[in-house]
């Protein structure tokens, strides 16, 4: 008998449906095609002990299953439970007349559990899209593909509670969740909050304006003064999700595998900060079958690099096309995968391998040129796509001991909202542009213009600072954000001295060049 059961693959963040075919005929032959890597073929002693184990019998017949379309690799254990259902449906140990109406997948163990899988969310997408009833899935999984409306989500643990549902012997119990409220209830709960941030007003503003305008962002100080601190912090004042960004982002996270049990949608920004002894693929994202790298993982959200001139070079070169592009492209000879990465880098170093250069007490003791060879491990081309530089001196005790509290997340988001909402007005008709960051050229000679009065300072600056003429934009977006956030039309000096005062690294004389 030939049955046909629907499972999915998933590439990138997209999921295509599988069709798998099983024909139960005579003989005693077990043929798996259709491009199954060594796990799907392994499934065979999974299906047979867990069957045996739940009192069911595995069918002494030949079966030939194939799983279409055969030009996409089928990899991984999650296509277990299909592949049982179709073996039992062929061998008419169950009906199969409401097989065509659903999406199964999930990994089997030898005693019949249903264990999680990667990727539920895209794959529920898929299932709604193509006008399938209902997507059948471990129960670890339901709550994440239960976002997706009109669709009939079912979690089981047991291949048993599958069985028993295809043969009308008892009923599953439907997965719903009200995405909206628990969203909109988890946007606002932090760890980490800057009314904990002791002095440091001027990085604190830094950091309001780099958030406003989805500016990349680099500090400079030595240990101790808190760099890492107010790092983790910058989730916490950046704007909410938008329900578009959550799922989008959560996707992601599907697909790597990265999702809790009690998560449905992500309702937080993402916060990645992986070790300087990170290996490229696993920042950027590939393998032997592609998975998504750190820079995917924080799409919409904020990628720290602490200690930045620590990391290898190649693995910081590998990083500038997905910063102007916002997307990486993996291709292997046979396909080719592209994952989002629209991040905002926050990075940290020390002003030297000691630490103590520009200290207001302590002495550097690295030797001559010690300083700009530090600086130098991280290139131009990189240090151009950072645009604000932010100096940071150690806290006095004066100010570590006030009992005075901080200005909260809270108020500096509030800020930095509105900042957003303004970009989100003047961008309405640009395609692909969110924030001042993300302005080109020609967007930049529009909306970032300053007066005679502006040019002059901005003249006087480059030629005082010996900046750079890469400088010359970045200040320019940065003045942008700066005047947005002081709710003013128009870029004025004071808006563009700010600005040239978060270029550091550009200025010849800073390190002793």
């Amino acid at each position: 008998m030939l049955i046909k059961v629907f499972g999915a693959a998933v590439q990138g963040i997209q999921a295509s449906v599988i069709t798998i075919e099983v024909n139960c005929s005579k003989g005693i032959k077990f043929m798996l095609v259709g491009l199954p890597d060594a796990s799907v073929k392994e499934s065979h002693e999974r299906i047979v002990s867990a069957l045996q184990v739940n009192g069911y019998k595995f069918p002494r017949q030949q079966i030939v299953i194939n799983m279409s379309p055969a030009d996409i690799r089928k990899e991984g254990t999650a296509y277990d439970l299909p592949l049982a259902i179709g073996i039992m449906a062929a061998s008419e140990s169950l009906k199969s007349e409401k097989l065509e109406q659903y999406i199964i997948m999930g990994e089997l163990s030898l005693d019949g559990t249903i264990l999680p899988i990667r990727g539920a969310l895209p794959i529920a997408i898929k299932a709604r899209e193509l006008g399938f009833k209902g997507l059948i899935l471990p129960n670890k999984n339901a709550k994440e593909a239960a976002v997706v409306n009109n669709l009939d989500v079912y979690g089981v643990d047991n291949i048993s509670e599958v069985v028993r549902f295809f043969n009308e012997e008892a009923e599953l119990e439907k997965t719903v969740i009200d995405t909206r409220n628990e969203f909109n209830n988890a946007q606002q709960v932090f760890e980490f909050d800057f009314a904990d941030v002791k002095g440091q007003e001027n990085v604190k503003r830094a950091l309001e304006v780099a958030a406003s305008g989805g500016h990349n962002l680099i500090m400079i100080g030595p240990p101790g003064a808190g760099k890492s601190m107010m790092a983790k912090r910058m989730p916490s004042i950046l704007p909410p999700f938008t329900l578009h960004e959550a799922l989008e982002t959560t996707k992601i996270h599907s697909v790597a595998g990265k999702i809790g049990s009690e998560t449905s949608l992500m309702a937080q920004r993402p916060f990645r900060s992986p070790h300087h002894t990170i290996s490229d693929v696993a920042l950027v994202g590939g393998g032997a079958y592609p998975q998504p790298g750190e820079i995917s993982l924080a799409h919409n959200g904020v990628l720290f690099l602490d200690e930045l001139p620590e990391f290898s070079r190649s693995v910081l070169e590998v990083m500038r096309q997905p910063l102007e592009d916002r997307c990486i492209s993996i291709s292997r000879s046979k396909f080719s995968v592209e994952y989002p990465a629209s991040f905002m880098l926050v990075s940290s170093m020390n002003p030297c391998p000691c630490g103590y250069y520009n200290h207001p007490e302590k002495e550097c003791v690295c030797p001559g040129g010690a300083v700009q060879k530090y600086l130098n491990k991280i290139s131009g081309p990189l240090l151009d796509r950072i645009d604000i530089h932010i100096e940071i001196v150690p806290v006095p005790f004066e100010k570590i001991s006030d009992k005075t509290p901080a200005e909260a997340s809270y108020e500096i988001r509030k800020r930095v909202i509105r900042a957003r909402e303004i970009q989100e007005i003047r961008f309405k008709d640009e395609e692909g542009v969110y924030c001042n960051a993300q302005m080109t050229p020609k967007l930049l000679a529009k909306y970032a213009s300053p007066d005679n009065a502006g040019l002059e300072l901005l003249k006087t600056a480059m030629d005082r600072f010996n900046l750079s003429a890469r400088a010359y934009d970045r200040i320019l977006k940065v003045s942008r954000t700066i005047a947005d956030l002081d709710n003013s039309e128009n870029i004025q000096p004071k808006h563009l001295a700010e600005a040239i005062n978060y270029r550091n690294l550009d200025r010849e004389s800073w390190a002793g060049k």
